[in-house]
């Protein structure tokens, strides 16, 4: 019988209450206490959801692309290891997914305010989407793979799409784009008013405080589920190693 550790549990249970305690604050920061952008209204508030998700979900594939990296150095070395990283690159790339996901969405919809329209095939856009595509692709192939070596296919997989990381970055510093310049380092007019950076930044946290509490759930619902397929192996194994009586 698997002993849960009830320290774990309450860490956990802890970590739950400050991601929402800090999405709240950030809530009624970016809606209620930060003033309406005077060029773009209403609309502009969704810049405190946009930016910081669009800013983790460049970070959460790194993570993914350094388990891979892990499991394909450990597979044939230590396989309890390599088991160990594959469920972390599994949950990093769930959780670069949704990221991805609000990224595009949110995108989207301030896209339709201020532009007109929905989407364009921008060089920014294009390259997100792409790297959405590629996540995607990783976890249809964990899902629904065959070989037996879903695994290692997926592992190498992942350094491809971490290849697109730098190009969704740059996009609108190399290319002449539809995209608003960068908001951080992007020349002299760049950055943002003071009256912004408390909701930005409590955004930003809850975001990041967010995304770690999933990955980690995620992965210990992955490592759980491991240990079974393990143990049931184990069990098959068994029985048929029993002498008829």
């Amino acid at each position: 019988m698997e002993q849960r550790n009830p320290t774990l549990r309450s860490v956990g249970w802890l970590w739950f209450g400050i991601a929402v305690a800090v999405l709240v604050v950030g809530f009624r920061q970016a809606i209620f206490l930060t003033p309406t952008d005077a060029a773009q209204g209403d609309a502009g508030r969704i810049f405190y959801y946009h930016v910081p998700t669009a800013m983790l979900s460049l970070i959460f594939p790194y993570l993914n692309f350094a388990a891979s990296l892990a499991y394909l150095f450990w597979r044939t070395r230590d396989p309890l290891k390599a088991l160990s990283a594959d469920a972390f690159a599994l949950a990093s790339a769930e959780v670069a997914v949704v990221y991805a996901s609000i990224t595009l969405i949110t995108g989207s919809i301030w896209g339709r305010v201020a532009w007109g329209i929905w989407w364009t095939w921008d060089a920014r856009l294009t390259s997100m989407l792409l790297l959405w595509l590629l996540y995607v692709s990783y976890l249809m192939l964990r899902r629904f793979s065959a070989t037996g070596q879903s695994q290692t296919l997926a592992a190498v997989l992942s350094v491809f799409a971490a290849v697109d990381v730098p190009i969704v970055y740059m996009s609108i510093r190399w290319w002449r784009t539809q995209h608003p310049a960068p908001v951080f380092g992007g020349g002299p007019n760049s950055g943002m008013d003071k009256s912004m950076l408390p909701a930005f930044f409590w955004n930003l946290a809850a975001w990041a405080i967010w995304g770690i509490f999933i990955l980690i759930f995620r992965f210990a619902l992955q490592r759980r589920r491991q240990f079974a397929e393990q143990e049931a192996a184990l069990q098959a194994i068994e029985a048929s190693l029993e002498i008829p009586q």
